[in-house]
């Protein structure tokens, strides 16, 4: 009957949280698993979500992939319930776990992604780019300067519009160029005079003055300037 099974599903979690207190953390994980399958049968969706992103952070110090698996499954019951908040949340956790622990960077940029995409459907834009800017980081690190590019010029564009973002929008702007820089020193010139264009203060600040100078010395070949810069 339902109510040994949700007997079961307590006495899971105690052992779990026991565990826990052990040090013991594949085998919390493993006894929250068990508690959300429980949850499952008995229809607690919400419940059964909580127990799988328990089971998460457990596996977290022990097993990263196993972690993931079972956000993952918190994700699925997250989505269709239609909580978009907080599955972005733990798409984030996943794409932590990639950056530090599992070391695989592609993985760790879809993740912010798709986190970024639930934010912007519900409205949380500043959500949203937080993760892009880290999609950003990455792309260019992976040389991926075109992606890169396009996302720090839309990160920009929204800061300037704002009165309390607006002088972060210089720094965006400023890593735009670079990235444009990296694939061809003429679009970069072209950029950085279309920025100081929309975003007049954007030619007074010390980042497009460097990247001016840099472009130039570039131009002239001329190494020392360029290290001088």
């Amino acid at each position: 009957g339902s109510s040994r099974i949700e007997e079961a599903c307590d006495i899971y979690a105690r052992a779990a949280n026991m565990f826990k207190m052990a040090k013991n953390w594949s085998a919390a994980g493993n006894a929250f698993c068990q508690a959300a399958r429980l949850h499952l049968q008995l229809q607690s969706k919400h419940d059964a979500a909580t127990n799988f992103v328990d089971a998460g952070n457990a596996f977290k110090k022990a097993d990263p992939q196993e972690a993931i698996n079972c956000l993952i499954r918190a994700i699925e019951i997250y989505t269709d319930m239609g909580r978009f908040t907080i599955a972005a949340k733990h798409h984030i956790s996943i794409a932590e776990i990639y950056e530090t622990e599992l070391v695989d960077i592609e993985k760790a940029i879809a993740h912010y992604e798709q986190a970024a995409d639930y934010y912007k459907g519900e409205e949380s834009n500043s959500s949203a780019n937080k993760c892009l800017l880290k999609v950003a980081t990455y792309a260019a690190q992976l040389e991926q300067y075109q992606k890169a590019v396009e996302i720090y010029e839309q990160v920009g564009t929204s800061a300037m519009d704002s009165p309390l973002l607006k002088y972060s929008a210089k720094e965006y702007f400023f890593k735009a160029a670079l990235c444009h820089f990296c694939i061809d020193m003429l679009n970069a010139k072209l950029a950085v005079q279309k920025y100081e264009e929309m975003f007049p203060a954007f030619s007074d600040s010390r980042e497009c003055k460097l990247v001016k100078k840099l472009l130039d010395a570039h131009e002239e070949q001329n190494t020392d300037a360029y290290t001088d810069a």
